[in-house]
């Protein structure tokens, strides 16, 4: 091969006697060896396009996962500014089921319903709570603040602070007592 990558023409100029086959056998020679040649810088730009198109598609499929994950988690912050109001929600829901007797009563199926209607929307966001009583008492799940004696040992009694997950990742461990 030339220096610009061509193919050198060689041309066949039959010559007579010993000498004439010696030199076809020469030229021959030259052009099988020029053909192995090339065939090798074939070889060897045919992996390399295609580890660059294989390093590519790779790229393409981790883009994709990182913009998917991103998009998923995109709201994260706030819906963890949202917690202490979910939290809010549940001691007065809790407080109305307490105190039958309240004032407060009257107001109870409203708040009730803003309460369900936020769940609602959070849920269709991927928000979801944990479980926590009566479960097994799960570390990636739940976080003990006190051991309780005379309980199923394991397993959680009480649940201090809900829990929730976002998209099946835990954003924030329940809050639970659990028995020994």
């Amino acid at each position: 091969m030339s220096k610009e990558g061509k193919l050198e023409k060689i041309e066949y100029v039959p010559e007579e006697g010993e000498a004439a086959s010696e030199a076809a056998e020469d030229k021959i020679k030259k052009i099988k060896e020029h053909l192995k040649k090339a065939e090798q810088e074939r070889g060897e730009y045919l992996k390399g396009w295609q580890r660059a198109k294989a390093d590519y598609i790779n790229l393409e499929k981790r883009i994709a996962q990182e913009k998917e994950e991103w998009t998923e988690f995109s709201n994260l912050d706030f819906v963890m500014d949202l917690l202490p109001t979910l939290d809010s929600f549940d001691k007065a829901i809790e407080h109305f089921k307490n105190n039958p007797d309240s004032p407060e009563t009257a107001e109870q199926d409203g708040i009730e319903q803003i309460y369900n209607q936020l769940k609602a929307t959070l849920k269709g966001k991927g928000l979801e709570p944990i479980e926590a009583v009566g479960e097994k008492f799960n570390p990636e799940f739940h976080e003990s603040v006190e051991v309780v004696e005379g309980e199923d040992s394991g397993i959680v009694v009480e649940e201090i602070q809900k829990g929730y997950k976002l998209n099946n990742k835990t954003i924030r461990p329940s809050k639970v007592k659990i028995g020994k």
